[in-house]
């Protein structure tokens, strides 16, 4: 069973969760893209129970930017492909006038 399931199936989180993304505006809080968003604890739940439904322990992630922090935490090495990948569609995404000067090559 997933660490924290007695949190992640309960209505208390659903809102505590709603209202974590809503403060966050509905953007990722690291690189701020929007879309599918993972609210993170900050403070892991295995570390600090107690904070488990806190608002200030609470970070709203995009996919990419969770698992850096997962892996981080958990010492595995980063990804640099996905790393890679993020930051091209993160400078595409941006309006012509305001991209870089650097040519990406695969």
């Amino acid at each position: 069973m997933k660490a924290g399931a007695h949190v992640y199936y309960t209505s208390r989180w659903a809102r505590v969760r709603w209202i974590a993304l809503r403060r966050d505006g509905f953007a990722c809080v690291k690189c701020g893209a929007r879309g599918r968003l993972e609210v993170d604890h900050i403070e892991s739940i295995r570390r600090a129970p107690e904070r488990a439904y806190e608002l200030h322990n609470l970070q709203s992630l995009c996919t990419s930017c969770h698992s850096i922090k997962t892996n981080d935490e958990m010492g595995r090495a980063p990804n640099l492909a996905q790393i890679a990948w993020k930051t091209a569609v993160a400078e595409l995404a941006r309006p012509i006038g305001e991209r870089t000067k650097k040519c990406l090559r695969v």
